[in-house]
């Protein structure tokens, strides 16, 4: 996990990588590297748009909130209201006369898309669907989903319920990061409640592509949607599309997208993490250089075959003061690759370096005085 964050906050590329152009009919899109956070694709990414049935990540973001701050446990029941009961839309087939546990509803919610398990829910936590939504929203705004305004709990069309295609990858990433005891839930292919199997939704499930999850939507308004997660040889991404216009073009268009971010794009290390990648001078210290290091290692998505057009130097001012502590942030290492962009990577002491004593300051003195008489007679360069 240390290593997703890391790379995700270095590697901030205004544009999408380069790569070979692929266009796509959705009305909005979004695919980003696991691993690195890398942009591979965006159409629309930031405007709000209608989510159907795959806000219910928010949902499901709230219920796993509640079960990991102790408030609820996956064994607690919760009781079905005649609202719950009655609500229209894709169906658990909850019946008031059922106690589902937690465990119950988050698979009626994942497997089946159940807008009475979502309903059934929202009582719970909040008291209203109404207060459960405004929870939603101000849930989101503290997560940074400034993108996204919640009117229920489903995904129900309203006006004010919007989302972001950003926003949705980003959830879909927490469900793995934080959640991650509860991700195996997506990978359910059916399940069956008051005697009555469903089957999941997802088509990455039963596709070539290794989908792993999260959640298909679909309203007159919004289209079809899916934000989904792909495994291919070790490597994940995660993506979004909206606005299709059938279940078979869905279909079809995950899978193109899912193929060609992986046969395009390749994860390369640079650096091991606790490999030296240079040395920093140091000023009045009993060692004369300490060794850099990124602490993690340094990974990017880059085009295939482009690994090898990359440059790197390493930026810092100095010689760097005594004393030094090992962890302590000393230069920044800056790739850069052509069609791609920068890569900025924090550089760390690799080992305390203590002050030097009386002689080390004398020496060091002296070197500087000669260096400014030589600098005074010749010039600086």
């Amino acid at each position: 996990m240390i290593l997703r964050i890391f790379a995700v906050l270095v590697f901030a590329f205004a544009a999408p990588i380069s790569a070979q152009t692929l266009d796509t009919s959705a009305t909005a899109a979004l695919v980003v590297d696991y691993d690195t956070g890398a942009v591979l694709l965006e159409k629309n990414a930031d405007t709000p748009i209608p989510p159907a049935s795959m806000s219910k990540l928010m949902t499901l973001n709230m219920l796993f909130e509640a079960i990991e701050e102790g408030r609820v446990d996956m064994d607690d029941t919760f009781p079905v209201s005649a609202n719950a009961h009655g609500y229209p839309g894709s169906t658990m087939f909850l019946e008031t006369r059922h106690d589902p546990t937690v465990r119950d509803l988050i698979r009626g919610i994942v497997v089946l898309s159940g807008n009475d398990a979502c309903i059934v829910v929202a009582e719970h936590l909040a008291g209203s669907e109404g207060a459960f939504a405004s929870r939603m929203t101000e849930r989101a705004r503290e997560l940074g989903m400034d993108g996204s305004t919640f009117a229920n709990a489903t995904g129900w069309p309203a006006e004010s319920h919007r989302m972001s295609a950003r926003d949705l990858v980003f959830l879909a990433r927490r469900m793995m990061d934080e959640f991650g005891e509860y991700y195996p839930f997506f990978a359910e292919r059916e399940f069956t409640w008051n005697g009555i199997t469903q089957p999941n939704r997802n088509p990455l499930l039963y596709s070539s592509i290794a989908g792993d999850g999260l959640k298909t939507g679909h309203t007159e308004e919004a289209g079809y949607g899916l934000v989904g997660s792909a495994v291919r040889d070790g490597r994940r991404i995660i993506f979004m599309v909206t606005g299709l216009d059938s279940t078979e073009t869905r279909t079809n268009e995950s899978e193109r997208i899912a193929a060609w971010a992986f046969r395009e794009f390749e994860n390369v290390t640079f650096f091991d993490g606790e490999t030296p990648v240079a040395q920093a001078d140091v000023w009045l210290g009993e060692d004369k250089q300490v060794d850099l290091i990124a602490g993690e290692d340094i990974v990017a998505t880059l085009p295939r075959g482009q690994a090898d057009e990359a440059t790197a130097r390493v930026v810092y001012d100095g010689p760097v003061p005594a004393p030094i502590q090992a962890g302590q942030h000393i230069a920044d290492l800056l790739i850069e690759t052509p069609g791609v962009g920068t890569m900025t990577i924090p550089l760390l002491a690799r080992s305390d370096v203590a002050e030097g004593g009386p002689m080390t300051r004398i020496v060091s003195s002296t070197g500087l005085l000669a260096s400014r008489a030589l600098d005074n007679l010749f010039g600086s360069d």
